[in-house]
């Protein structure tokens, strides 16, 4: 089935009409408009000219049938197809540089053959999803915002082959995604990474025995948990902590050596450090996990 990209939303919110329902498991196609819901057509459309209402279109939302606030889904990612250009903006006040940019630019990439050409560099491409979530218990909660419900995340994990796993806070999750990225790192600093808009095609499907409070997402190497907080100390030490109560209730550690493995193999990483709340991400090594007896398959 496919979402087209006519329809979406800019906050996930609990009152979002649904553009369809679904029994799950499901495979589901999303077609998404670019964060800049296609504003930037040339190098002239610069950050003055955007209409910032109009920021981190979400496409959907989907409405799954006899899921129930509570309930746990998760999201595996089959294939992200870009579309050419791309296009990244510099603009005063705006990211880590902010106080070092004194003029705004707009830059398009050509995107062709598995390559961003970033000037005279090819980039390879590392198509990755920026918003994914399902809508808040409370009240909206804009697209460019990440939470324990999803969001903004801008976490580089969340790429083909990952599963994400969501905690569902209202009757029929309302799931949604968009701000799709042909290539990012870690921070995205410049508040944008290579934005495009694409293809998604997922998978959904509901997951039994496994409590989550946060986002955590599952690539072929690593499981890691999301946090999102005020400040980039108070996310990394959400995920951290989590990864630790994760470890301690499925596996036979007690928390000092849960603590200890984190230490010794683990690793503290950085989602996002531009959106209003910054992301980080505690990771584990996969087969570490698997030793453990921990079931990554859920």
């Amino acid at each position: 089935m496919l979402i087209t990209k006519d329809k979406y939303s800019f906050a996930m919110d609990k009152r979002n009409e649904p553009v369809t329902q679904v029994d799950l498991p499901c495979k589901l196609t999303f077609e998404t408009l670019d964060c800049f819901s296609e504003q930037i057509n040339c190098t002239e459309d610069k950050i003055e000219t955007l209409d910032f209402n109009r920021v981190n279109p979400a496409s959907g939302p989907v409405y799954l049938n006899n899921i129930k606030a509570g309930d746990l889904i998760a999201v595996n990612i089959r294939d992200i197809r870009v579309k050419s250009p791309g296009k990244m903006i510099a603009a005063p006040g705006a990211g880590i540089l902010a106080n070092l940019i004194t003029t705004s630019e707009t830059l398009l990439v050509p995107i062709e053959n598995g390559v961003a050409s970033f000037k005279n560099l090819e980039l390879p491409l590392t198509p990755m999803i920026g918003v994914i979530g399902v809508a808040p218990q409370g009240e909206p909660i804009a697209c460019g915002v990440p939470g324990s419900h999803g969001g903004n995340m801008d976490t580089t994990l969340i790429k083909p082959g990952s599963t994400l796993y969501l905690p569902v806070q209202v009757d029929g999750a309302l799931f949604a995604l968009g701000d799709l990225h042909a290539v990012m790192g870690d921070g995205e600093i410049m508040v944008s990474g290579v934005e495009v808009s694409g293809e998604v095609d997922v998978t959904i499907s509901k997951v039994y025995d496994i409590e989550l409070e946060n986002p955590l997402v599952k690539t072929d190497q690593v499981l890691a948990i999301i946090a999102s907080a005020e400040t980039l100390d108070q996310a990394i030490e959400t995920s951290t902590i989590q990864m630790a109560q994760f470890l301690t209730k499925y596996t036979d550690l007690t928390l000092n050596e849960a603590g200890m493995l984190m230490s010794a193999c683990g690793n503290a990483q950085i989602s996002q450090i531009v959106d209003p709340l910054k992301t980080a991400r505690f990771a584990m090594p996969l087969d570490v996990l698997r030793k453990l007896g921990i079931n990554i398959a859920f």
